[in-house]
């Protein structure tokens, strides 16, 4: 098989279906490939919800993409008649002197400056307004606290399935349970894709391939991202309604320490009823292939106490569902949405730092207007791959994808 496209996007997940319905929607012909059925448990994009929110404190170029993807959502919920974003206000909470969040310190300031400039609803609270507002937390009195009504969460398994439903519609070809082994940039203006079924050319390649984008980057390249093992838990509560939304803003808490960072999700009505939450790891990394994807009694047992028993009321100390994900993170924790340094032919949207799936459908949009335009409408000097400093003397390469040192 032996097929030509204006352009072919590899990963169909948060970036990937995006990128997929943007590009069908511009009437491109374009082929959507992903080794697994997504949306699927075997990357960064699943676990029932996302938190999203308008103000981020991460940086000057979040925001616009931020307000585009609740815009882009509402479109694609008119459209489908499904809901992707339910609003459940969100509560940022930070010891006066917390860690740095996403390569920033001080992140409640910075997010409230943003909300400022935007004009976007929030709050800045003391430790006796957050807990007006989250009453089950227990704070020590100095916590600073952000509160903003209108953020909320995602359903991203859903988000994912109607982006590919929506480009099938507008006449993408899918390619599911197909494997890309590597992609052919020899040819003068155009790549090719090559998997085991057969090979694919276009002028453009989108590769959103998460976790396994080191496996189709140059070897110089892919060191710049490492992917690091989370885990996700879900605990009962004594009272379940009073973490469901309306009774329970999410929260992102910012502990003096990275260690002790700490998110919990709101109970939507219709979710399972018990209380999702996480931590962030980055002591090792990993791969796809070599990740331990169990996770053990002993790692349950140290989130409830030492993330829980001490810091909310009301969870029981009994996990009822748990499940790994994985996060691919850059040195800056700032994402990657540029061409190839010396492959004009490859656009590289993955690595996404944890916190890429709020942007998700404004980066589709990005996606599309690069490989169509050169260019997109949104600043992306914080997203190039020259700021990486990679400390190496890339050559064109012939055939395989690769730089050479």
């Amino acid at each position: 098989m032996n097929q030509t496209y204006d352009v072919i996007v590899v990963g169909l997940g948060a970036m990937g279906s995006a990128a997929l319905y943007q590009l069908a929607k511009r009437g491109m012909h374009v082929l959507g490939i992903d080794q697994y059925e997504p949306p699927h448990t075997l990357g960064s994009t699943h676990g029932e919800t996302r938190i999203t929110r308008q103000a981020n404190g991460e940086g000057a170029a979040y925001t616009p993409l931020a307000l585009r993807s609740y815009e882009l959502w509402r479109e694609e919920e008119a459209i489908t008649k499904q809901e992707l974003l339910t609003i459940t206000g969100g509560l940022i909470v930070e010891d006066r002197d917390g860690a740095a969040f996403h390569g920033q310190s001080g992140f409640v300031e910075r997010t409230a400056k943003v909300a400022s400039e935007y004009n976007i609803a929030h709050q800045v609270l003391d430790a006796t307004g957050i807990h007006a507002h989250s009453p089950l937390l227990k704070l020590k009195g100095n916590e600073i606290g952000y509160y903003e009504p209108n953020a909320g969460l995602l359903r991203p398994e859903r988000i994912v399935q109607t982006q590919i439903a929506l480009a099938r519609a507008l006449g993408a070809q899918v390619h599911t349970n197909e494997c890309v082994t590597h992609v052919d940039v020899s040819g003068a203006g155009q790549a090719t894709v090559v998997t085991a079924q057969g090979r694919y050319k276009a002028a453009k390649v989108v590769l959103a391939a998460g976790p396994w984008i080191g496996d189709l980057l140059g070897s110089a390249l892919a060191r710049n991202f490492a992917v690091y093992r989370q885990v996700i838990y879900w605990f009962k509560a004594d009272e379940i309604e009073r973490f469901q939304q309306g009774h329970f803003p999410f929260l992102i808490w910012i502990a003096k320490k990275q260690e002790e960072f700490l998110s919990i999700f709101t109970v939507l009505n219709d979710s399972q009823p018990a209380v999702k939450l996480l931590t962030e790891e980055y002591v090792a990394d990993t791969t796809p292939q070599t990740v331990n994807r169990a996770v053990a009694q002993a790692e349950i047992s140290h989130m409830y106490n030492h993330f829980l028993a001490n810091r909310v009321d009301g969870l029981r100390n009994e996990c009822v569902q748990s499940a790994v994900c994985l996060y691919t993170n850059t040195a800056d924790e700032h994402f990657v949405i540029d061409f190839h340094p010396q492959h004009p032919e490859i656009i590289v949207a993955s690595p996404c730092s944890g916190h890429g799936f709020k942007h998700s459908a404004a980066i589709g949009e990005v996606i599309a207007q690069l490989a169509t335009d050169g260019e997109s409408q949104f600043d992306l000097s914080q997203f190039r791959f020259a700021r990486l400093h990679q400390g190496q003397t890339h050559q064109k390469s012939e055939g395989k994808l690769e730089e050479k040192p």
